[in-house]
């Protein structure tokens, strides 16, 4: 490995092991927190994502979509044009005209939200007020929310914790039950959802729920009462509005890969007192499983380095299943924001010495990586083919956002991904 370039010359206090957290500021390249949208209209199944934006906005969310022209979708963007760039016409009034003319062409939408961009911050457009205003007029009808997506604001996966958090604030405060309840906080696939439901049904934990809920009318359980586990790694702000309630936080490594899905649940299964014998019976025959399936790709991955610029705050934990249970060498960590309490579990798992970047300054990153000369980066789609032109092999950090990652059944395939880009470079090296 060549020497390392541009670090900050001071490092953060080591975490836990000897591992140093670099802090860089500058340009960044990441995503903005609308592309959200696109996972959260599949979870929520009875809601609609009205983006307050411009066209741009608009094609980018058609676009990763990858939506038909004539399909109907439950999401679509109320164009700010020049008229309300100019104050000609009155925004608020254009936006409760494009909601109404919305909410009566579909009446099946029963949640709707509001969701800022960089134009609705640049013309000062306030969607909290404009949700109540709207709220008060569709009481019997529609529920309306807000949060903001836009890139000045938020970064790609930020746009899931605004949304899960302005549900919470819309939840109404609940009473302590006398049965303590489990719950489970950010969006999984349906697939992942049962796997882990059928798992802590084994396990004997009975009160489970997942959040957010597919259906708007589901209630959700938080209160004093409430143990949660993070299913995603950048939640902070829905955390913390979930803590407010009095839930507390079962601290744990994201359910990556088959060591971190098994202290995720062993993290639940010693808040219920479910003995070690009880809970080998339920998972060593689904790790076996995973074992044998990942062990597939293990031949294509293992002495390979990698690097991860940030974009989606997945990084550490995936660098922790690569480095651990696949044998890669991980040269860098770039991650746009670290919440320390959440990933303390996982820092515990890391190899000593990594090198962890907070924030970017992508020309600097991209020097180091070019110094580095990694087998496979992982970025966004922004740097990915620049850096393919120059013969470095990327995947796509959306990609894993997108797929079914999480969980035993799911763990071959996360290393499917990573196994996939660097088996079609060496084909086509050949």
């Amino acid at each position: 490995m060549n020497a390392i370039v541009d670090l900050p010359k001071e490092a953060q206090a080591h975490v836990g092991k000897n591992i140093p957290i670099y802090k860089e500021r500058g340009q960044r390249e990441v995503f903005c927190g609308l592309t959200g949208i696109i996972w959260l209209h599949r979870k929520i199944q009875d809601a609609f994502f009205l983006v307050v934006g411009s066209r741009t906005c608009a094609h980018l969310i058609q676009s990763a979509a990858g939506v038909m022209i004539f399909a109907e979708p439950r999401f679509a963007t109320a164009i700010i044009d020049d008229r309300d760039l100019a104050g000609i016409a009155d925004a608020h009034d254009e936006l409760d005209r494009v909601v109404k003319a919305l909410l009566t062409r579909r009446p099946d939408i029963k949640m709707l939200f509001l969701v800022g961009s960089c134009p609705s911050e640049v013309i000062k457009l306030d969607l909290s007020r404009a949700a109540q205003r709207l709220n008060k007029e569709m009481i019997n009808q529609c529920r309306i929310l807000s949060y903001s997506g836009s890139g000045i604001e938020t970064t790609f996966t930020q746009g899931e914790d605004a949304c899960l958090a302005s549900l919470i604030s819309d939840t109404p405060k609940q009473a302590p039950a006398a049965e303590q309840n489990l719950l489970i906080v950010g969006c999984l696939p349906d697939i992942v959802e049962d796997q882990f439901q059928r798992i802590f049904n084994e396990l004997g934990i009975a009160n489970v729920s997942f959040f957010p809920p597919k259906s708007s009318k589901q209630v959700v359980e938080i209160h004093s009462n409430t143990q949660y586990l993070l299913a995603q790694p950048f939640l902070a702000e829905t955390a913390r509005l979930i803590e407010e309630r009095g839930a507390k936080r079962l601290s744990a490594p994201f359910p990556f890969g088959v060591e971190g899905t098994t202290a995720w649940l062993k993290a639940a299964a010693n808040a219920w007192g479910i003995d070690e014998s009880k809970f080998d019976q339920v998972t060593q025959v689904r790790i076996d499983r995973a074992k044998k399936s990942l062990a597939r790709y293990l031949p294509a991955l293992e002495n390979k380095s990698i690097s991860f610029f940030p974009d989606s705050q997945l990084e550490i934990p995936l660098a922790r299943f690569l480095s651990k249970e696949c044998g890669m060498k991980v040269l860098e960590i770039g991650t746009p924001y670290i919440h320390k309490q959440h990933l303390e579990c996982e820092f515990d798992l890391l190899p000593e010495n990594i090198r962890i970047v907070e924030g970017q300054d992508v020309e600097k990153q991209l020097d180091r990586c070019r110094s580095d000369k990694p087998d496979i980066v992982v970025c966004g789609l922004g740097l990915a083919n620049p850096l393919e032109s120059e013969g470095i092999t990327t995947k796509w950090s959306i990609e894993l956002v997108f797929s079914p990652v999480h969980g035993y059944e799911q763990a071959a395939d996360l290393a499917e991904l990573f196994a996939r880009p660097l088996n079609r470079s060496l084909k086509l090296a050949a």
